[in-house]
């Protein structure tokens, strides 16, 4: 076992997790037993108890206590990334520079661990370093089954600045979706709060939102304000519609969650919008039939930013996956018809 250490800092190291920086310098080290320390308050900055995910700052002092040596953990065998998954996340990538990388991120495919998941974008990441050292780092998430741009950085320094902008929602997010019925007004806006329903699991797919009226958000424990605008594009009768969606927010399941709530599920969410296919007004089902697919249909079709580097304006475009291109085929619909920004009358 070492003793106890009190590390400061550097130089380059701030504005990023405990968590992070500290399986960086003792990658032997659980994230549940850090987890466990930070419970414990063994683990503290600056004098105080802190959690997994506190951002440190240049210049701190960080407590680290007694940690076993690395020698004592079983050796981990790393997985490497086969020819085949290195390949086809490899062909996903739709923008590249010396310090961003965008993918078209597939449906189906996570971002992140969870409950039995080995095969995600972070474990594949060692084959997008494409010559640098190190594997592009996440600065933001997309559901399982939503597909669309993915942006990553691929230096430490524009992780920083991609992570701020997004925090600081300095980001601008258009997504697509097939929709039961048809929203009307045509262009509006979903500010209904949400909150975890209870006896789910986890943050991720396990997780279940319920929404809740604006006004009772502040009286409702745990809920969080949501914002989202959308725009109904084109539409099929009474039966559906292509709804282009911007979140303000960025909640769990955000968009999935506020469609549902104003009767207008996204087409093949099973979580939000019940099986039934007799759409006949209230009560919507989030299955057509026929031959469209039951696959989730919800891209995140553009992503806009300041680069973190050349502080000029960027925007990255993920063309649709194929059951929903195979969707707007058969409903007569192309990419093209789109704007670039159909939220201008409401900004």
């Amino acid at each position: 076992m070492s003793g106890v250490q009190v590390i400061t800092v550097a130089e380059g190291d701030g504005d990023q997790r405990l968590d992070r920086w500290l399986r960086r310098l003792f990658p032997h080290v659980s994230q549940g037993r850090i987890e466990k320390m930070c419970r414990k308050g063994e683990l503290r900055v600056d004098g105080g108890r802190v959690k997994a995910a506190t951002r440190l700052e240049v210049g701190q002092s960080v407590r680290v206590p007694p940690l076993p040596d690395a020698d004592h953990k079983p050796a981990v065998v790393k997985h490497r990334v086969s020819d085949a998954d290195a390949k086809m996340i490899q062909s996903c990538v739709i923008y590249k520079d010396d310090h961003v990388l965008a993918l078209n991120k597939p449906h189906g495919l996570p971002v992140q661990g969870g409950s039995g998941q080995t095969r995600h974008v972070d474990s594949l990441s060692e084959a997008l370093r494409f010559g640098y050292d190190e594997n592009p780092r996440l600065v933001h998430r997309l559901d399982k089954d939503t597909s669309g741009v993915l942006l990553m950085a691929r230096t430490r320094e524009a992780a920083k600045g991609l992570t701020a902008a997004f925090r600081h929602r300095n980001t601008q997010k258009i997504y697509w979706a097939l929709v039961a019925g048809v929203p009307t007004p045509y262009l509006g806006e979903i500010k209904t709060g949400l909150v975890k329903a209870p006896g789910h699991g986890k943050q991720g797919e396990g997780e279940k939102m319920i929404a809740v009226h604006p006004s009772e958000v502040n009286d409702t424990p745990g809920a969080k304000r949501a914002h989202t605008l959308y725009a109904t594009l084109y539409r099929v009768a009474g039966r559906a519609a292509w709804v282009a969606m911007e979140p303000v927010t960025g909640r769990t399941h955000q968009l999935r969650a506020h469609m549902a709530a104003i009767g207008h599920p996204i087409i093949g969410d099973g979580k939000y919008g019940g099986s039934g296919q007799e759409n006949l007004g209230d009560g919507w089902g989030a299955q057509l039939g026929g031959i469209i697919s039951k696959k989730l249909h919800l891209h995140a079709r553009s992503l806009s930013f300041e680069h973190p580097e050349t502080r000029k304006p960027i925007t990255i475009t993920a063309p649709l996956p194929d059951h929903m291109k195979h969707s707007w085929d058969t409903l007569g619909w192309t990419e093209d018809l789109a704007s670039d920004d159909p939220f201008e009358q409401l900004r």
